[in-house]
C-alpha cells in the first residue's frame, strides 16, 4: 500500500479571502467548500487570528488560502524569479484552454500563451494575490513518456555533478521527433 493517498490541499497566503473565493469562483468555475477561523493557530497555539478559505478545484484536489490580517503585508521571495513559483493546474483540451484564455481576458486578467511545451500548451497569468496560475493542457504521447522515463536518472546525476542543462531530452525544445525506446 503507498504511503501517500494524493494532495489533501495545498494552501497560499491571499490579501482577502472573500476577494480571492470570488475571483477564482468567476475565471475558474472554482466551488467554495469550507471557511474556517480561528483566533489561535492550533498546530502551534500562537494568537494569530486567520481566515482559511477552500476551494474546489476538481478531481478531489483542494486549493486553499489564509488570510492574516495581523501579520505584515505579504511579498515574494525576491531571489526567486517571478515564473518559478506557480500552481499549474490540468484542462482536458485545447478547446477549454482556449476558451478559458478568452474568458480571463474578456474579465481583465492579463494573459500569457499558450506556451507550446510540446508535452503540454499552457497559458500564465496572476491570480489578485500575486500567485502566478498556469493551466495546462497535456498532449504527451506514449512515446514521449517512455523517452523521458529512459534518461530521467541520466539527465538528473549528470545536473547534480555539472549544474548545466543536460541534453538527453533535447527533442522537447528543438522540435525533433523523441527517440524510439
Amino acid at each position: 500500500m503507498a504511503l501517500l493517498q494524493g494532495v489533501h490541499h495545498v494552501a497560499y497566503r491571499c490579501k482577502d479571502a472573500k476577494e480571492t473565493v470570488e475571483w477564482y469562483q468567476k475565471h475558474l468555475d472554482m466551488d467554495f467548500v469550507l471557511a474556517i477561523a480561528e483566533d489561535k493557530v492550533p498546530s502551534t497555539g500562537e494568537p494569530d487570528p486567520y481566515m482559511h478559505i477552500f476551494l474546489d478545484i476538481g478531481g478531489g484536489n483542494i486549493l486553499a488560502f489564509f488570510e492574516l490580517p495581523t501579520q505584515p503585508e505579504m511579498g515574494r521571495d525576491p531571489n526567486t524569479p517571478l515564473w518559478t513559483q506557480h500552481l499549474a493546474l490540468k484542462v482536458d483540451s485545447m478547446e477549454t484552454l482556449l476558451q478559458t484564455k478568452e474568458r480571463l481576458i474578456a474579465g481583465g486578467v492579463d494573459v500569457l500563451g499558450p506556451v507550446n511545451h510540446t508535452l503540454f500548451h499552457s497559458i500564465y497569468f496572476f491570480d489578485p494575490n500575486g500567485h502566478r496560475i498556469e493551466l495546462a493542457c497535456d498532449v504527451t504521447t506514449p512515446k514521449m513518456s517512455r523517452a523521458l522515463d529512459k534518461v530521467k536518472w541520466e539527465m538528473l546525476n549528470e545536473w547534480a555533478e555539472t549544474k548545466r542543462a543536460p541534453q538527453h531530452a533535447r527533442w522537447i525544445h528543438d522540435g525533433t521527433e523523441p527517440p524510439e525506446v
